[in-house]
């Protein structure tokens, strides 16, 4: 029952974020980490393909580091906003994430729909969400009492409704609910899977190059109809 609930809650923010972001000016944003993108440099350039010979690429490559995207989906206009491309990702990165991207729109109400990894209800973003909606109350001592105290009282406050800026998480093994898994799916093909970074700057410049092209040419809302009923059969 409690599983049903959670995907009925995730697929409701997405059916209603266009008429919420239309007449309430409010964002609802998927948003996760693509951990770990490699910035390889092949060692000889690829052969582009001839008459009877296909492309040619070299299989060699050096490794350069990684580099890890953080990314907003909006849901209602398919856009990708406020990107943190960087090669950590800490409990204070999280917050910061989040914290830039409220302030593309600093006055407006935020959901953000995201998995339960333990930095997604952290201490730190517990804080910050308390201090831009102007919460005055004692959020307690983490460990011991309050809301600050353990995963499940930090969660409950995150995912308060009555919050400018709140949380909607999805449960445990579905992250095909998760939107902007989706548009990473379309990162991997367009960008990294046959790109050739010579840095992890490379890399960074290239991500968000093309997340610039794709928001100006190929940004739209994904066609959700799923209302998380199970399917007939």
């Amino acid at each position: 029952m409690a599983f049903q609930q959670q995907v009925e809650e995730v697929c409701a923010c997405y059916l209603a974020a266009p008429r919420l972001l239309q007449e309430e000016g409010k964002h609802t944003v998927s948003t996760d980490e693509m951990t770990g993108i490699q910035a390889l440099e092949r060692i000889a350039p690829t052969k582009p393909m001839q008459p009877s010979c296909p492309e040619l690429r070299e299989f060699e490559y050096k490794r350069h580091g990684t580099q890890c995207l953080i990314g907003n989906f909006e849901v209602a206009t398919g856009a990708v906003i406020r990107p943190t491309v960087q090669a950590t990702r800490t409990e204070e990165d999280f917050a910061n994430h989040v914290k830039q991207t409220v302030a593309a729109d600093p006055k407006a109400g935020w959901t953000f729909v995201m998995d339960n990894l333990t930095i997604h209800c952290s201490e730190t973003l517990v804080l910050y969400v308390a201090e831009a909606c102007g919460i005055e109350d004692d959020l307690g001592t983490k460990g011991k009492r309050g809301v600050l105290k353990s995963v499940a009282t930090r969660k409950a406050f995150l995912k308060d409704p009555s919050h400018r800026i709140r949380f909607v998480y999805v449960p445990k093994h579905t992250s095909w609910l998760n939107q902007i898994e989706i548009w990473f799916s379309i990162l991997v093909r367009r960008v990294i899977k046959r790109g050739n970074f010579k840095s992890v700057s490379d890399l960074r410049d290239k991500i968000l190059a093309f997340i610039e092209y794709f928001n100006k040419t190929m940004a739209k809302p994904f066609k959700w109809t799923y209302t998380g009923r199970p399917l007939n059969v």
